[in-house]
């Protein structure tokens, strides 16, 4: 084969997808509050699982995670579970497409996803009585869809199998 290998992808464990799960929250529950630009990585794993393993990642998931991101947060309890829920139903919704264009393409289609996600949040907290943040507040969905191909090979590492050449057969 010539170019980009194909491979043959072991099935995914659920607890490695609970603990990078777990670790995408623990990045996002450090208090980063005065930077702009943080991506929201438990979004950006969310949207990949809902992509890569939508019978094992779903919106009930994405719904109680982003209520943990609210209550930690101590912002507007349902903000964040709504958007993740909604990000993670069109995750789930594009699941067949999108693995099968190259991945800058995919960061693309996730950046739709992401832009939309946080403009959730944004119209839930100006409904709520809060002020526009600024066009900076989607710069973490820029930095989190430029973060796709890392995510993608990271979070697809463990299946992998080693490559073994054995000439009598051909996968």
């Amino acid at each position: 084969m010539h170019g980009e290998r194909e491979h043959i992808l072991l099935p995914v464990k659920v607890g490695f997808i609970a603990a990078s799960l777990a670790v995408a929250l623990l990045f996002n529950l450090v208090p980063w509050r005065d930077l702009r630009g943080v991506p929201d990585l438990l979004a950006l794993v969310i949207a990949f699982w809902c992509i890569h393993q939508p019978r094992k990642m779903g919106i009930g998931i994405a719904w109680a995670l982003g209520l943990v991101m609210d209550a930690a947060n101590g912002t507007l309890i349902g903000q964040h579970a709504f958007a993740y829920a909604v990000l993670a139903f069109g995750g789930q919704a594009l699941h067949r497409r999108i693995p099968w264009f190259p991945l800058w393409q995919q960061a693309l289609h996730v950046l739709v996803l992401l832009v939309a996600s946080q403009a959730l949040t944004l119209v839930v907290r100006l409904i709520a009585g809060g002020t526009f943040p600024g066009w900076w507040f989607f710069a973490g969905s820029l930095i989190a869809a430029a973060l796709w191909p890392a995510a993608t090979h990271v979070l697809l590492a463990p299946q992998r199998r080693p490559e073994i050449v054995d000439e009598n057969r051909p996968i």
